[in-house]
């Protein structure tokens, strides 16, 4: 049997600082995990990596007490626990910081990071000069300097992200569960949170990091662990693999790390956006003077920190949002400030960033769900114009089959019982399927594992040499120096560069990014 590369790193004498065998479990009829081992050494990043649904999430949220285990044991330190909840893990000296952060928006940084252990002086009243004195100097002992005294709505999402690990650190916890914690951030500010996670370790603490970005375990992390389906595949010594070997791992075949596409023959303007200024709900401009244009036969990707306007200029050409001023024009015709219903019958169709929020009706079937939007078609239909359920199951297992959506038996399944990544592929097949004239892709691979962004990718480019123009919003720059033909840069809610992807790299759109030059 091979070693694990950790146990040969490890002395007899020094314990784990997590150890997990033989932990299963299940919900209904879906094996989640099954009887999977993790072993974490003590000061080491340690990377968790599986498909969407391969069940690491599940893992780390049984080790914080989220859930609980059907069997197995956990030891910490050694000592075999017994975690129900959050309060037992943080007890347990464990922490997580969650993808989407849990933080209160009208409080200041201290009060968020203190919140439950708060500083006070007579009569119980908030003592808010020590509190943001100790924040101050807490977060210098760790290289996450923050000002205090900052409302949370008030700073970047890094910023935000540093208060989520400062807010572990304050209660004591030494094993810190980083669960996509680059999700949104540029380059730069990658770089910053790796130099900080190391440094982290370097003060004796424990990161177990859930990704799905190769190339970052590759320049973080000392270990990784790969499930694949609920069951443990292996777990490596990251210096002795590629991130080819990775990708092959989790997904059991080889995947293609690179888009493989022909130059694009762009055609006429399907898509342009003039001098347009869109307000947020709380009637502060978001988008800003700004003009762009997207042809058929191309993809122009929008690259930005989230934040800078984003939703509200896709809200705005979907017909969610008024326009203080400006124009959309879909072949011509401008289509500002009309509802969703004339976007709609421009040939738009979008897949939407939030996709539980605005792409699925989660209590509805899969088979539904992929039907949303064109129920009425002859296809669907039976005696006396009425759906004909039989049709559309036999079209849902044809999608399923063709956009690999798992599970392969799920056409009559609620789409909530779907993981995230097999939601997504619910909400692409759907669109890419009604051949629009114009195809908003809003982070069309959020969350979803390198075999499944394989996919995705390739769906976009065929929409693209299809005839198709495709405007696309994405955080993630390698994805958009991978499939975009143009890059427009969006910063403060205005267009502040039009590149070729063949002649920058992702230091200069991240700077761009940041509200830097070139």
């Amino acid at each position: 049997m091979k070693q694990d590369p950790i146990e040969s790193d490890v002395s007899a004498r020094e314990p784990y600082a997590v150890e997990m065998t033989g932990i299963s479990k299940s919900f209904g009829k879906l094996k989640a995990l099954d009887k999977v081992d993790l072993r974490i050494r003590k000061g080491s990043i340690h990377a968790l990596l599986g498909e969407n649904g391969a069940g690491k999430s599940t893992l780390m949220k049984i080790l914080y007490g989220l859930y609980t285990k059907d069997e197995g044991e956990i030891k910490v330190r050694g000592e075999s626990v017994d975690i129900r909840n959050p309060k037992q893990a943080i007890k347990n000296g464990i922490g997580m910081v969650h993808q989407h952060f849990m933080l209160v928006q009208n409080m200041t940084i201290a009060e968020n990071i203190v919140l439950g252990s708060e500083l006070t002086k007579s009569l119980g009243r908030l003592d808010h000069a020590r509190m943001n004195a100790s924040i101050s100097e807490f977060g210098k002992q760790y290289g996450l300097e923050v000002k205090p005294e900052d409302l949370i709505m008030d700073v970047s999402v890094a910023t935000q992200q540093r208060v989520e690990i400062l807010k572990a650190l304050f209660r004591g916890v030494d094993i810190l569960i980083l669960d996509e914690p680059t999700a949104v951030l540029t380059p730069q500010e990658i770089d910053s949170l790796i130099v900080t996670m190391r440094r982290l370790v370097e003060d004796g603490k424990t990161i177990i990091l859930i990704t799905h970005k190769l190339k970052e375990i590759m320049a973080s992390s000392d270990y990784c662990t790969v499930i694949r389906r609920g069951q443990l595949i292996d777990t490596v010594r990251v210096s002795d693999v590629t991130e080819k070997e990775l990708a092959s791992m989790m997904v059991g075949r080889e995947v293609k790390l690179t888009t493989e596409k022909k130059k694009a023959t762009p055609g006429e303007t399907v898509l342009e956006i003039k001098g347009l200024t869109v307000k947020d709900n709380r009637g502060i401009p978001q988008v800003r003077n700004l003009s762009l244009h997207v042809r058929r036969g191309e993809i122009l990707a929008i690259a930005g920190v989230d934040g800078n306007g984003q939703t509200e200029l896709i809200e705005a050409v979907t017909g969610l949002r008024k326009a203080e001023s400006g124009e959309i024009l879909v072949n011509g015709v401008d289509i500002a400030n009309g509802q969703p219903i004339d976007s709609h019958k421009a040939g738009i169709r979008t897949i939407h960033e939030d996709r539980q929020k605005r792409g699925l009706v989660l209590d509805f079937e899969v088979g539904e769900n992929l039907i949303l939007e064109s129920y009425k078609d002859h296809r669907f239909t039976g005696r006396l114009n009425c759906i004909s359920w039989k049709k559309v199951n036999e079209y849902a297992c044809g999608q399923i089959d063709k956009f690999d959506i798992r599970p392969a038996d799920c056409a009559e399944q609620p789409v909530k019982e779907l993981s995230g990544g097999n939601q997504q592929k619910v909400i692409i097949a759907r669109t890419v399927e009604q051949e629009p004239a114009l195809l908003l892709a809003c982070q069309p691979t959020r969350g979803l594992d390198v075999g499944a962004i394989e996919f995705v990718r390739n769906a976009l480019v065929e929409q693209r040499d299809s005839g198709r123009a495709v405007l696309l919003i994405s955080f993630e720059l390698d994805e958009v120096l991978d499939i975009a033909d143009r890059i427009n840069v969006i910063f403060n809610g205005s267009i502040v560069a039009d590149l070729d992807p063949e002649e920058t790299n992702e230091q200069a759109i991240g700077l761009l990014m940041a509200g830097g030059g070139q």
